[in-house]
């Protein structure tokens, strides 16, 4: 894939249907088709095809399974990028995989490192154990799920990283640190930050309200969906805009030395 220096990114900002995985795909599939303009990089909710559900005994897919495939046809269809969590089993294991697809047919994925225990989720998911980092025309992605936001090591560039994404179900209660640690994230690592999160009510009562955004690295807020939004936004972001800032003020670099294994 030839390296670009403008990467589109488009945030699916939306209201999931409880525990319905076929009716969340297609919503989905609806509105990427009929998006307006080209991206080259769709980033959908944390557990897209089920909300925050912590049944994956009954709704956890194979890796192989419904959701993936839709997600290789639709990416191949369209030529561009999809990722998004999922409830995935694999080898016996419920895992909250935040899985990515190229149009090529390349398929990655990170499991959830930080799990929400307060609602449930350490008690029938497992935890991932490695960061993950895409190499993704030219830029280097990093994935990370909801609660991950909450640790700034976890996320530590490590010279690594291009673009953060945190997909998510962040609840209204805890909006502010949800803009505040995005912003954080941006700031000390010296990176671009796409945070991704739904609105509506799920099956638990629990309100969204989206504020689905993109971060430059000077904390400055590119893109930014309130809670009336519902469906897609793009933003183009620059990897040169990015390694000028970075060679005029080396934090990040000079953080290296710091960073704690």
């Amino acid at each position: 894939m030839e390296a670009k220096d403008l990467l589109r990114v488009t945030l699916a900002q939306i209201d999931l249907v409880w525990e319905n995985p076929e009716e969340n795909r297609q919503n989905l599939e609806k509105l990427i088709l009929n998006m307006e303009g080209y991206s080259d990089l769709v980033i959908l909710p944390e557990t897209f095809t089920t909300g925050f559900s912590m049944r994956p005994d009954e709704l956890a897919e194979l890796m192989d399974g419904p959701t993936t495939q839709w997600m290789l046809s639709l990416s191949k269809k369209t030529g561009m990028a999809i990722c998004g969590s999922l409830l995935v089993k694999d080898n016996g294991l419920n895992y909250n995989r935040f899985v990515f697809v190229s149009p090529e047919g390349q398929i990655a994925f990170y499991n959830k490192r930080h799990l929400f225990s307060m609602g449930g989720e350490a008690d029938s998911i497992t935890s991932g154990g490695e960061r993950v980092i895409i190499p993704y025309l030219g830029w280097r992605i990093a994935l990370y799920i909801c609660y991950d936001l909450r640790f700034p090591v976890w996320s530590r560039n490590v010279n690594d990283t291009d673009l953060m994404i945190f997909t998510a179900n962040w609840p209204d209660s805890r909006s502010e640190v949800w803009n505040v640690l995005l912003k954080a994230r941006a700031i000390e690592n010296q990176v671009f930050v796409a945070g991704v999160n739904r609105i509506g009510k799920d099956g638990n009562e629990i309100y969204y309200k989206g504020e689905s955004q993109v971060i430059n690295a000077k904390g400055e807020i590119l893109i930014y969906s309130d809670q009336t939004v519902n469906g897609l936004q793009t933003y183009s972001i620059s990897r040169m805009e990015l390694v000028d800032f970075r060679n005029k003020f080396p934090v990040a670099r000079e953080a290296d030395q710091f960073v704690i294994t």
